[in-house]
Protein backbone atom coordinates (compact mmCIF):
# COMPACT_ATOMS: atom_id res chain seq x y z
CA UNK A 1 0.00 0.00 0.00
CA UNK A 2 2.63 2.25 0.52
CA UNK A 3 4.45 2.13 -2.64
CA UNK A 4 1.27 4.22 -4.44
CA UNK A 5 1.64 6.61 -1.66
CA UNK A 6 5.62 7.41 -2.14
CA UNK A 7 4.14 7.70 -5.82
CA UNK A 8 1.67 10.06 -5.75
CA UNK A 9 4.00 12.46 -3.48
CA UNK A 10 7.66 11.99 -5.01
CA UNK A 11 7.25 14.39 -7.37
CA UNK A 12 6.20 16.89 -5.31
CA UNK A 13 8.71 19.36 -3.19
CA UNK A 14 8.73 19.58 0.01
CA UNK A 15 6.62 22.87 0.26
CA UNK A 16 3.99 21.56 -2.10
CA UNK A 17 3.88 18.39 -0.05
CA UNK A 18 3.00 20.23 2.97
CA UNK A 19 0.70 22.41 1.37
CA UNK A 20 -1.02 19.29 -0.23
CA UNK A 21 -1.39 17.68 3.18
CA UNK A 22 -2.51 20.24 5.08
CA UNK A 23 -5.36 21.54 2.90
CA UNK A 24 -6.69 17.83 2.20
CA UNK A 25 -7.02 17.70 5.90
CA UNK A 26 -8.93 21.03 5.98
CA UNK A 27 -11.47 20.39 3.48
CA UNK A 28 -11.57 16.34 5.55
CA UNK A 29 -12.70 18.27 9.06
CA UNK A 30 -14.84 20.16 7.31
CA UNK A 31 -16.73 17.73 5.13
CA UNK A 32 -16.52 14.71 7.93
CA UNK A 33 -18.79 17.32 10.11
CA UNK A 34 -21.19 17.19 6.73
CA UNK A 35 -21.17 13.78 5.83
CA UNK A 36 -21.38 12.21 9.59
CA UNK A 37 -24.70 13.91 9.87
CA UNK A 38 -26.15 12.64 6.27
CA UNK A 39 -26.82 8.97 7.33
CA UNK A 40 -28.72 10.11 10.59
CA UNK A 41 -30.61 13.64 10.33
CA UNK A 42 -33.18 12.57 8.37
CA UNK A 43 -34.52 10.45 11.19
CA UNK A 44 -33.73 13.00 14.32
CA UNK A 45 -35.47 15.91 12.37
CA UNK A 46 -38.52 13.46 12.38
CA UNK A 47 -38.67 13.94 15.50
CA UNK A 48 -38.24 17.69 16.15
CA UNK A 49 -41.32 20.32 16.43
CA UNK A 50 -43.05 21.45 13.87
CA UNK A 51 -41.24 18.54 10.85
CA UNK A 52 -42.75 17.55 8.08
CA UNK A 53 -41.53 15.41 5.44
CA UNK A 54 -40.55 18.64 2.95
CA UNK A 55 -38.84 20.36 5.86
CA UNK A 56 -37.12 17.42 7.18
CA UNK A 57 -35.67 17.04 3.28
CA UNK A 58 -34.84 20.75 3.31
CA UNK A 59 -32.76 20.22 6.86
CA UNK A 60 -30.84 17.07 5.09
CA UNK A 61 -30.29 19.15 2.00
CA UNK A 62 -30.50 22.88 2.65
CA UNK A 63 -27.02 23.17 3.57
CA UNK A 64 -26.04 23.11 -0.36
CA UNK A 65 -28.30 25.90 -0.80
CA UNK A 66 -26.22 28.41 0.60
CA UNK A 67 -23.01 26.39 -1.00
CA UNK A 68 -24.42 27.09 -3.89
CA UNK A 69 -25.66 30.75 -3.97
CA UNK A 70 -22.20 31.69 -2.49
CA UNK A 71 -19.11 29.24 -3.97
CA UNK A 72 -18.40 31.94 -6.63
CA UNK A 73 -18.30 34.89 -4.87
CA UNK A 74 -16.10 33.47 -1.99
CA UNK A 75 -14.37 32.57 -4.82
CA UNK A 76 -13.48 35.64 -6.40
CA UNK A 77 -13.71 37.68 -3.09
CA UNK A 78 -10.66 35.13 -2.68
CA UNK A 79 -8.64 36.57 -5.75
CA UNK A 80 -9.23 39.98 -4.17
CA UNK A 81 -8.12 39.88 -0.67
CA UNK A 82 -6.35 36.60 -0.67
CA UNK A 83 -7.50 32.53 0.04
CA UNK A 84 -6.75 32.51 3.72
CA UNK A 85 -9.51 35.51 5.52
CA UNK A 86 -12.40 33.62 3.14
CA UNK A 87 -11.25 30.44 4.43
CA UNK A 88 -11.50 31.48 7.99
CA UNK A 89 -14.42 32.94 7.55
CA UNK A 90 -16.29 30.21 6.16
CA UNK A 91 -15.29 27.80 8.68
CA UNK A 92 -16.29 30.13 11.13
CA UNK A 93 -19.95 30.96 9.46
CA UNK A 94 -20.12 26.78 9.26
CA UNK A 95 -18.82 26.56 13.03
CA UNK A 96 -21.98 29.18 14.12
CA UNK A 97 -24.20 27.30 11.80
CA UNK A 98 -23.64 23.71 13.68
CA UNK A 99 -23.64 25.82 16.79
CA UNK A 100 -26.99 26.58 16.08
CA UNK A 101 -28.45 23.37 14.99
CA UNK A 102 -26.83 21.70 18.22
CA UNK A 103 -29.39 24.24 20.37
CA UNK A 104 -32.13 24.07 18.21
CA UNK A 105 -35.27 22.00 19.28
CA UNK A 106 -37.49 22.53 16.34
CA UNK A 107 -37.05 21.68 12.56
CA UNK A 108 -37.20 25.47 11.84
CA UNK A 109 -34.28 26.05 14.20
CA UNK A 110 -31.88 22.85 12.44
CA UNK A 111 -32.87 23.99 8.74
CA UNK A 112 -31.22 27.65 10.04
CA UNK A 113 -28.44 26.23 11.40
CA UNK A 114 -27.60 24.03 8.36
CA UNK A 115 -28.20 26.71 6.21
CA UNK A 116 -25.87 28.50 8.15
CA UNK A 117 -23.57 25.64 8.18
CA UNK A 118 -23.48 26.18 3.95
CA UNK A 119 -22.65 29.76 4.20
CA UNK A 120 -18.90 28.18 4.87
CA UNK A 121 -18.47 27.82 1.01
CA UNK A 122 -15.09 27.45 0.33
CA UNK A 123 -15.10 24.39 -1.50
CA UNK A 124 -13.43 26.29 -4.64
CA UNK A 125 -11.30 28.42 -2.76
CA UNK A 126 -9.67 25.65 -1.40
CA UNK A 127 -8.73 23.91 -4.19
CA UNK A 128 -7.74 27.60 -5.47
CA UNK A 129 -5.62 27.75 -2.87
CA UNK A 130 -3.66 24.26 -3.55
CA UNK A 131 -3.43 25.53 -7.08
CA UNK A 132 -1.46 28.77 -5.77
CA UNK A 133 0.32 26.14 -3.67
CA UNK A 134 1.20 23.76 -6.87
CA UNK A 135 3.04 23.67 -10.04
CA UNK A 136 0.94 22.91 -12.61
CA UNK A 137 2.69 19.88 -14.33
CA UNK A 138 1.96 18.26 -10.55
CA UNK A 139 -1.53 20.18 -10.08
CA UNK A 140 -3.29 16.73 -10.90
CA UNK A 141 -1.46 14.63 -8.32
CA UNK A 142 -2.27 17.18 -5.69
CA UNK A 143 -6.13 17.17 -6.94
CA UNK A 144 -6.00 13.48 -6.41
CA UNK A 145 -5.02 13.83 -2.99
CA UNK A 146 -7.25 16.31 -2.08
CA UNK A 147 -10.20 13.78 -3.48
CA UNK A 148 -8.86 10.66 -1.98
CA UNK A 149 -9.06 12.72 1.53
CA UNK A 150 -12.93 13.48 1.16
CA UNK A 151 -13.16 9.75 0.38
CA UNK A 152 -11.68 9.27 3.54
CA UNK A 153 -13.39 11.50 5.42
CA UNK A 154 -16.64 10.14 3.59
CA UNK A 155 -15.76 6.18 4.63
CA UNK A 156 -15.26 7.77 8.35
CA UNK A 157 -18.00 9.76 8.67
CA UNK A 158 -20.43 6.70 7.80
CA UNK A 159 -19.01 4.68 10.16
CA UNK A 160 -18.72 7.41 13.04
CA UNK A 161 -21.71 8.93 12.28
CA UNK A 162 -24.92 6.51 13.22
CA UNK A 163 -22.02 5.48 16.64
CA UNK A 164 -21.61 9.13 17.61
CA UNK A 165 -25.58 9.81 17.83
CA UNK A 166 -26.34 6.54 19.06
CA UNK A 167 -24.17 7.35 21.59
CA UNK A 168 -24.61 10.92 22.05
CA UNK A 169 -27.42 12.05 20.17
CA UNK A 170 -27.09 13.61 17.16
CA UNK A 171 -26.89 17.22 18.63
CA UNK A 172 -23.32 15.65 19.30
CA UNK A 173 -22.58 15.73 15.74
CA UNK A 174 -23.56 19.54 15.50
CA UNK A 175 -21.07 20.10 18.35
CA UNK A 176 -18.58 18.07 16.97
CA UNK A 177 -18.73 19.72 13.20
CA UNK A 178 -17.99 23.21 15.21
CA UNK A 179 -14.93 21.77 16.77
CA UNK A 180 -13.80 20.22 14.06
CA UNK A 181 -14.29 23.73 12.18
CA UNK A 182 -11.52 25.12 14.48
CA UNK A 183 -9.61 22.65 14.12
CA UNK A 184 -9.28 23.75 10.18
CA UNK A 185 -8.89 26.44 10.59
CA UNK A 186 -5.73 26.44 13.26
CA UNK A 187 -4.25 24.16 10.49
CA UNK A 188 -4.26 27.23 8.41
CA UNK A 189 -1.09 28.18 10.85
CA UNK A 190 1.07 25.29 9.72
CA UNK A 191 0.59 26.48 5.44
CA UNK A 192 4.12 26.79 4.04
CA UNK A 193 4.75 30.52 2.90
CA UNK A 194 2.75 30.57 -0.48
CA UNK A 195 3.70 32.97 -3.16
CA UNK A 196 1.32 35.54 -3.74
CA UNK A 197 -0.86 34.47 -7.04
CA UNK A 198 -0.16 36.52 -10.22
CA UNK A 199 -2.24 38.67 -11.89
CA UNK A 200 -3.14 36.90 -15.13
CA UNK A 201 -1.94 39.14 -18.07
CA UNK A 202 -5.48 38.56 -19.86
CA UNK A 203 -8.36 37.80 -18.53
CA UNK A 204 -10.61 35.58 -19.93
CA UNK A 205 -14.13 36.18 -20.32
CA UNK A 206 -16.11 34.97 -17.91
CA UNK A 207 -18.46 33.32 -20.55
CA UNK A 208 -16.29 30.90 -21.30
CA UNK A 209 -16.65 29.26 -18.02
CA UNK A 210 -20.30 28.79 -19.25
CA UNK A 211 -18.90 26.63 -22.41
CA UNK A 212 -21.32 23.72 -23.20
CA UNK A 213 -18.34 21.01 -21.74
CA UNK A 214 -18.21 22.42 -18.79
CA UNK A 215 -22.11 22.89 -18.16
CA UNK A 216 -22.45 19.51 -19.01
CA UNK A 217 -19.90 18.51 -16.25
CA UNK A 218 -21.65 21.18 -13.84
CA UNK A 219 -25.12 19.53 -15.11
CA UNK A 220 -23.60 15.81 -14.19
CA UNK A 221 -22.21 16.71 -10.70
CA UNK A 222 -25.78 18.32 -9.89
CA UNK A 223 -27.63 14.73 -10.64
CA UNK A 224 -25.46 13.32 -8.98
CA UNK A 225 -25.62 14.99 -5.48
CA UNK A 226 -28.79 15.19 -5.98
CA UNK A 227 -29.51 11.59 -6.00
CA UNK A 228 -26.84 11.08 -2.81
CA UNK A 229 -28.69 13.35 -0.68
CA UNK A 230 -32.46 12.21 -1.62
CA UNK A 231 -31.30 8.68 -1.47
CA UNK A 232 -30.26 9.53 2.17
CA UNK A 233 -33.33 11.29 2.87
CA UNK A 234 -34.95 7.98 2.39
CA UNK A 235 -32.47 5.47 3.55
CA UNK A 236 -32.32 6.06 7.49
CA UNK A 237 -36.32 5.16 7.33
CA UNK A 238 -35.58 2.21 5.11
CA UNK A 239 -33.13 0.40 7.36
CA UNK A 240 -35.08 0.93 10.28
CA UNK A 241 -38.95 1.00 9.38
CA UNK A 242 -38.39 -2.01 6.81
CA UNK A 243 -34.81 -4.19 7.56
CA UNK A 244 -35.49 -3.24 11.18
CA UNK A 245 -31.69 -1.85 12.13
CA UNK A 246 -31.78 0.42 15.31
CA UNK A 247 -29.18 3.40 14.07
CA UNK A 248 -26.50 1.42 15.82
CA UNK A 249 -26.52 -1.08 13.12
CA UNK A 250 -27.27 1.19 10.41
CA UNK A 251 -22.87 1.92 9.47
CA UNK A 252 -22.62 -1.74 8.78
CA UNK A 253 -24.72 -1.67 6.14
CA UNK A 254 -22.83 1.83 4.86
CA UNK A 255 -19.59 0.14 5.43
CA UNK A 256 -20.42 -2.94 4.10
CA UNK A 257 -21.60 -1.36 0.98
CA UNK A 258 -18.55 0.72 0.06
CA UNK A 259 -15.88 -2.11 0.79
CA UNK A 260 -18.14 -3.89 -1.99
CA UNK A 261 -17.64 -0.97 -4.31
CA UNK A 262 -13.87 -0.58 -3.87
CA UNK A 263 -12.95 -3.38 -6.63
CA UNK A 264 -15.43 -1.86 -9.14
CA UNK A 265 -14.50 1.76 -8.46
CA UNK A 266 -11.06 0.72 -8.68
CA UNK A 267 -11.50 -0.61 -11.82
CA UNK A 268 -13.25 2.29 -13.41
CA UNK A 269 -10.60 4.30 -12.13
CA UNK A 270 -8.13 2.08 -13.67
CA UNK A 271 -9.68 2.18 -16.94
CA UNK A 272 -10.04 5.37 -17.02
CA UNK A 273 -6.55 6.39 -16.78
CA UNK A 274 -5.39 4.18 -19.54
CA UNK A 275 -7.94 4.85 -21.74
CA UNK A 276 -10.00 8.25 -20.62
CA UNK A 277 -12.85 6.91 -22.73
CA UNK A 278 -16.28 8.02 -22.16
CA UNK A 279 -17.23 4.71 -21.88
CA UNK A 280 -16.41 4.95 -17.81
CA UNK A 281 -18.44 7.76 -17.45
CA UNK A 282 -21.42 5.85 -18.80
CA UNK A 283 -20.62 2.25 -16.97
CA UNK A 284 -20.68 4.79 -13.81
CA UNK A 285 -23.95 6.34 -14.33
CA UNK A 286 -25.28 2.77 -15.36
CA UNK A 287 -24.24 1.49 -11.91
CA UNK A 288 -25.80 4.52 -10.05
CA UNK A 289 -29.27 3.31 -11.97
CA UNK A 290 -28.67 -0.41 -11.30
CA UNK A 291 -28.33 0.70 -7.80
CA UNK A 292 -31.72 2.56 -7.66
CA UNK A 293 -33.56 0.50 -9.74
CA UNK A 294 -32.51 -2.23 -7.01
CA UNK A 295 -33.72 0.25 -3.78
CA UNK A 296 -36.98 0.43 -5.26
CA UNK A 297 -37.02 -3.58 -5.95
CA UNK A 298 -35.89 -4.53 -2.88
CA UNK A 299 -36.55 -2.30 0.22
CA UNK A 300 -37.27 -5.19 2.33
CA UNK A 301 -34.27 -7.60 1.32
CA UNK A 302 -30.83 -6.34 3.44
CA UNK A 303 -28.49 -8.70 1.21
CA UNK A 304 -30.60 -6.99 -2.12
CA UNK A 305 -30.69 -2.99 -0.28
CA UNK A 306 -26.64 -4.14 0.24
CA UNK A 307 -25.96 -4.93 -2.94
CA UNK A 308 -28.13 -2.11 -4.76
CA UNK A 309 -25.85 0.36 -2.47
CA UNK A 310 -22.63 -1.15 -3.71
CA UNK A 311 -23.67 -0.69 -7.13
CA UNK A 312 -24.32 3.00 -6.50
CA UNK A 313 -21.36 3.72 -4.48
CA UNK A 314 -19.61 2.30 -7.23
CA UNK A 315 -20.72 4.89 -9.70
CA UNK A 316 -20.76 7.40 -7.16
CA UNK A 317 -17.23 7.05 -6.06
CA UNK A 318 -16.26 7.27 -9.56
CA UNK A 319 -17.57 9.95 -10.81
CA UNK A 320 -16.96 12.08 -7.64
CA UNK A 321 -13.26 11.64 -8.40
CA UNK A 322 -13.80 12.04 -12.83
CA UNK A 323 -15.66 14.78 -12.95
CA UNK A 324 -13.83 17.61 -11.65
CA UNK A 325 -10.62 15.73 -12.93
CA UNK A 326 -12.21 16.46 -16.32
CA UNK A 327 -13.41 20.07 -15.47
CA UNK A 328 -9.57 21.22 -14.52
CA UNK A 329 -8.44 19.66 -17.91
CA UNK A 330 -11.78 21.10 -20.13
CA UNK A 331 -11.19 24.71 -18.38
CA UNK A 332 -9.76 27.59 -19.52
CA UNK A 333 -6.65 28.29 -17.10
CA UNK A 334 -7.45 32.00 -16.77
CA UNK A 335 -11.32 30.98 -15.04
CA UNK A 336 -10.07 28.26 -13.45
CA UNK A 337 -11.40 29.42 -10.10
CA UNK A 338 -14.51 30.78 -12.12
CA UNK A 339 -15.53 27.29 -13.43
CA UNK A 340 -14.14 25.25 -10.35
CA UNK A 341 -16.83 27.43 -8.46
CA UNK A 342 -19.82 27.10 -10.62
CA UNK A 343 -18.91 23.06 -10.22
CA UNK A 344 -19.22 23.92 -6.44
CA UNK A 345 -21.82 25.46 -6.71
CA UNK A 346 -24.04 22.89 -9.23
CA UNK A 347 -22.64 20.65 -6.81
CA UNK A 348 -24.36 21.80 -3.61
CA UNK A 349 -27.43 23.00 -5.45
CA UNK A 350 -27.82 19.73 -6.59
CA UNK A 351 -27.41 18.43 -2.88
CA UNK A 352 -30.18 21.19 -1.88
CA UNK A 353 -32.92 19.62 -4.73
CA UNK A 354 -31.77 16.21 -3.56
CA UNK A 355 -32.81 16.94 -0.27
CA UNK A 356 -35.99 19.34 -1.25
CA UNK A 357 -37.39 16.50 -3.92
CA UNK A 358 -36.64 13.89 -1.44
CA UNK A 359 -38.54 14.99 1.36
CA UNK A 360 -41.48 16.01 -0.81
CA UNK A 361 -41.65 12.29 -2.71
CA UNK A 362 -41.05 10.90 1.18
CA UNK A 363 -44.55 12.58 2.37
CA UNK A 364 -46.20 9.91 0.23
CA UNK A 365 -45.10 7.34 2.92
CA UNK A 366 -43.20 5.14 0.59
CA UNK A 367 -39.48 5.92 0.25
CA UNK A 368 -39.31 3.90 -2.52
CA UNK A 369 -40.36 6.72 -4.63
CA UNK A 370 -37.25 8.25 -3.58
CA UNK A 371 -35.65 5.51 -5.60
CA UNK A 372 -37.64 5.76 -8.35
CA UNK A 373 -37.10 9.55 -8.50
CA UNK A 374 -33.50 9.04 -8.61
CA UNK A 375 -33.39 5.97 -10.85
CA UNK A 376 -35.53 8.55 -13.14
CA UNK A 377 -32.80 11.32 -12.86
CA UNK A 378 -30.08 8.43 -13.94
CA UNK A 379 -31.74 7.03 -16.87
CA UNK A 380 -32.52 10.43 -18.01
CA UNK A 381 -28.04 11.16 -17.77
CA UNK A 382 -27.84 7.98 -18.93
CA UNK A 383 -29.45 8.42 -22.36
CA UNK A 384 -27.86 11.63 -22.98
CA UNK A 385 -24.33 9.68 -22.76
CA UNK A 386 -25.71 7.04 -24.90
CA UNK A 387 -27.47 9.12 -28.14
CA UNK A 388 -24.09 10.49 -28.75
CA UNK A 389 -22.29 7.25 -29.48
CA UNK A 390 -25.38 5.94 -31.37
CA UNK A 391 -25.02 8.97 -33.83
CA UNK A 392 -21.32 8.44 -34.27
CA UNK A 393 -22.12 4.97 -34.77
CA UNK A 394 -24.41 5.49 -37.39
CA UNK A 395 -22.38 7.65 -39.14
CA UNK A 396 -19.60 5.43 -39.33
CA UNK A 397 -22.05 3.08 -40.53
CA UNK A 398 -23.50 5.52 -43.28
CA UNK A 399 -20.14 6.12 -44.51
CA UNK A 400 -18.61 2.62 -44.97
CA UNK A 401 -21.84 1.84 -46.95
CA UNK A 402 -20.98 5.13 -49.16
CA UNK A 403 -17.59 4.14 -49.45
CA UNK A 404 -18.44 0.54 -50.35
Amino acid sequence: MSQPSQGLFSALLPAERRATVVVAAIAMCRMFGLFALLPVLAGYSAGLAGATPLLIGIAVGGYGLTQAALQVPFGALSDRIGRIPVILGGLGLFAAGSVLAALSTSIDGVIAGRLLQGGGAVSATLTALLADATRAEIRTRTMAVLGIGIGVAFLLALIAGPLIAAAGGVRTLFWMAAALAVVGAALLGCLPALPRAAAPAARAPLGNALLPRLLTLDLSVFLLHAMLTASFVALPFVLTERLGLPLTRHWTIYVSALLLSIIGTVLLIAADERQGKRWTLTAAVAALLAGQVMLVLAADSRPGTLAALALFFVGFNFLEAALPARLSIAADDRIRGAALGLFASSQFAGAFAGGLAGGLLLGSGRPALVFAGCAALATGWLASLLVPVVRRRKAGESAGNRGW
